[in-house]
């Protein structure tokens, strides 16, 4: 046994000594004869140009981008200003429209003398004034003879009636709806 191990010894040795032979794909059409030439290194000016088209290429885009983002910046602010302006005016369209109800009120306090004169400005100035504030989608809250609704109403008192109950007796304070939505709920004394 001995013999063999020897043996195999002297093979491996012999393997380690031995070069190994790679096929080199890429001159497989290459003669086995042929010698192989060894390259100087070449200089490639194309390679050494693409960087600098690289490098000009991501300054001008590196300068869109800044350009974009000052351009978004400057709409931000615009925009928030624009909106802060609009918040802060968005009532003037409604004042211009109550002016005319206010000099009529200065008219009535100048003739103070006849009461019923007085008396009959100031339901004409009313008038008024509901009328604007109706264009601008404001109207009130029907409550006579309806039942208790928690969504219009504000419960002051419950009183005995002859009335089903939860019904609206009585109306303490007018409640106005903008639109669709309540402003001020109705101020009311329902049946038990």
């Amino acid at each position: 046994m001995s013999g063999k191990k020897e043996d195999n010894i002297k093979e491996i040795k012999e393997e380690k000594k031995e070069p190994k032979k790679f096929i080199n794909l890429k001159h497989e059409h290459k003669k086995e004869n042929e010698p192989h030439k060894k390259f100087d290194k070449h200089i490639d000016y194309e390679s050494e140009q693409k960087p600098n088209d690289k490098d000009k290429q991501i300054e001008e885009l590196t300068g869109m981008l800044k350009r974009i983002q000052a351009e978004f910046i400057n709409f931000k602010n615009r925009t928030e200003r624009e909106n802060k302006e609009m918040y802060e005016y968005s009532s003037a369209d409604l004042i211009k429209k109550l002016l005319p109800v206010l000099d009529s009120f200065e008219l009535a306090f100048k003739n103070t003398k006849d009461h019923e004169m007085f008396k009959k400005g100031l339901e004409m100035v009313y008038a008024q004034l509901l009328d604007v504030l109706s264009h601008e989608g404001l109207r009130k809250i029907d409550v006579e003879g309806k039942k208790f609704d928690p969504y219009k109403h504000e419960v002051l008192m419950k009183g005995k009636s002859q009335k089903d109950p939860d019904m609206v007796i009585e109306e303490f304070q007018r409640g106005y709806m903008l639109k669709d939505k309540v402003v001020r709920h109705s101020k009311v004394k329902v049946s038990e």
